[in-house]
């Protein structure tokens, strides 16, 4: 009995001290989806409607790599303006932490720019994020989601957003940001 309390103790402690409670942006997220402050939307690899392109293979690759996107925004009111400094803060924090996250490129200054991120090796990319800020409206990040993406993947399925026939429907909520 003895020895099945100390290994129970033993697992307990290892269990607390592997868990890692560092903020991630995934964590940040789950957070704030339902927060009053926040519109969030996630979609799919189908929001690139390709029924009426014809792609090259290197288009049909940098798609097989797309699996979704995720986008959290927050809208800057004067209701909230107090909360948009301490959110603003909060995902600079988590993207600064270069074991997750590596900085691809920023433009901008000041409190307005965006930054772009990347999670994986230079060939291997799992995570692009975007972070945008304009101090006046509020930001965004924006999470896409694959496998084995690269720079010119992205290249690519952005290129295929713009020719596509989006469902403007998915995208109705970022339509009170954007304003």
């Amino acid at each position: 009995m003895r020895n099945l309390i100390l290994l129970l103790f033993l697992f307990s402690v290892v269990t607390l001290v592997s868990c890692n409670n560092k903020p991630t942006l995934q964590k940040y997220f789950v957070e704030n989806t339902e927060s009053k402050d926040f519109v969030a939307i996630d979609l799919g690899s189908d929001i690139i409607n390709t029924e009426k392109m014809s792609l090259t293979d290197s288009d049909k690759e940098a798609l097989k790599s797309f699996e979704k996107m995720n986008v959290l925004a927050f809208k800057k009111e004067d209701s909230n303006k107090n909360n948009y400094n301490v959110e603003v803060q909060k995902v600079k924090t988590i993207l600064k932490d270069t074991t997750s996250y590596n900085e691809l490129m920023k433009f901008g200054s000041g409190n307005d720019g965006a930054s772009i991120y990347f999670v994986g090796d230079d060939e291997h990319i799992n995570e692009f994020v975007l972070f945008a800020n304009k101090k006046e409206n509020g930001f965004a990040v924006v999470r896409i989601l694959g496998n084995d993406m690269n720079p010119m993947n992205i290249m690519k399925i952005v290129g295929l957003i713009q020719k596509s026939n989006i469902d403007l429907e998915q995208l109705k909520p970022l339509q009170n940001i954007m304003k």
